[in-house]
């Protein structure tokens, strides 16, 4: 039996077959509900431009061998999760403290709609690199809002965020932020 394979783009760095690597936020603990415990695994191969390669550096899609369960990885299971050297990562994050630009307009909607302001309560659904997660705004001050997420991510600070609101029964880009 072969492990499974995640793939992606490298955007810094490079990976060498043999190397260990950290998956980050990981997988939901079911001895701490609602945590995240991230994975730590071996590169047993590695596949770039449809050829197996030793090293791969930054640009194009890369397929990365690792010793992991193949359960974890089929169907884009762990899609949303960062790759990288153990303890080199940014942080996995609960919560988020986001600096907001709204937009004027709503994107994507039939009508002209106005943006409004987020409120407290509110739950948005945020794009923090490749990881898709919703959030329950807790506080808004002046710019800044503060939200819990329903899935955690991983992301450095001064990372954009696309924002959406739920209008009419789908998710519509209202603004973006910058991670504080």
């Amino acid at each position: 039996m072969v492990g499974g394979v995640v793939g992606g783009s490298i955007l810094q760095g490079k990976f060498r077959v043999g190397e260990d690597i950290e998956i980050r936020p990981g997988i939901g603990s079911p001895a701490a509900r609602g945590m995240y415990e991230p994975l730590l695994t071996k590169i047993t191969s590695l596949h770039a431009g449809g050829r197996s390669v030793e090293e791969a550096v930054c640009g194009g899609l890369v397929g990365v061998g690792t010793l992991l369960d193949p359960s974890l990885t089929k169907a884009d299971g762990l899609s949303g999760n960062v790759v990288g050297k153990p303890d080199m990562l940014p942080p996995t994050r609960y919560d988020l403290t986001i600096e907001t630009h709204l937009f004027e307009r709503v994107v994507g909607a039939k009508e002209q709609t106005e943006v409004k302001q987020i409120s407290a309560g509110e739950t948005l659904l945020l794009d923090v690199g490749t990881a898709i997660t919703t959030g329950s705004v807790i506080n808004v001050r002046g710019g800044n809002i503060e939200l819990k997420l329903a899935r955690p991510v991983c992301a450095e600070e001064n990372s954009r965020v696309a924002i959406s609101r739920k209008i009419m029964g789908r998710w519509r880009l209202i603004g973006y932020g910058i991670i504080k």
